[in-house]
């Protein structure tokens, strides 16, 4: 399908509604399963998935440089493949930048905990209120950002959310001092 034929205007309408047709393992991978299906927050959902890979890396025997060492090739590989899986995931609903589409609220959220990867219920939450905010409010360039084509409209955006939300996560590691 040739991309000026989807919607024009990027949406985050659930995708729910449409008709099932079974999905291609990238499609899957880009909704994470059944997480961008859910009929509230599926994007919240998703950064929450992200809050808990944190949360569980914390209870692997490695040290703090190698957890955010793991979180940053976590975030740059799911990142990349996220660009191909969300770009086909227009073309398999028919428009831009689905709703069940919450790879990129994964990316994004894993962007900030890398400030501090120990954890840690409140720097978590921090990192999880922030990159949400920054995600809704999408402060330049994030809002431009989102018109780039294909995937990379949709992972772009959040990957700048993340790093709003951890210039935020330092800001506050470093006047905590």
């Amino acid at each position: 399908m040739h991309r000026g034929t989807l919607k024009s205007t990027r949406t985050k309408a659930p995708t729910s509604a449409l008709p099932k047709k079974r999905r291609p393992l990238g499609v899957a991978a880009a909704t994470l399963g059944s997480v961008g299906d859910l009929p509230w927050a599926p994007g919240t959902a998703g950064s929450a998935l992200g809050v808990l890979w944190v949360a569980l890396l914390d209870r692997m025997p490695l040290t703090p440089t190698w957890r955010a060492a793991l979180l940053c090739l976590t975030a740059g590989i799911l990142f990349a493949l996220g660009v191909r899986f969300a770009g086909a995931a227009e073309q398999f609903f028919q428009m831009r930048d689905p709703g069940s589409v919450v790879v990129d609220e994964f990316v994004g959220q894993l962007i900030p905990l890398i400030a501090d990867p120990t954890g840690s219920w409140k720097l978590l939450l921090l990192g999880f209120v922030a990159f949400r905010c920054f995600d809704i409010l999408k402060p330049f360039p994030a809002g431009r950002a989102e018109r780039l084509p294909g995937g990379w409209g949709i992972m772009v955006d959040d990957a700048v959310a993340g790093l709003y939300a951890l210039a935020v996560m330092l800001a506050v590691q470093v006047l905590g001092r």
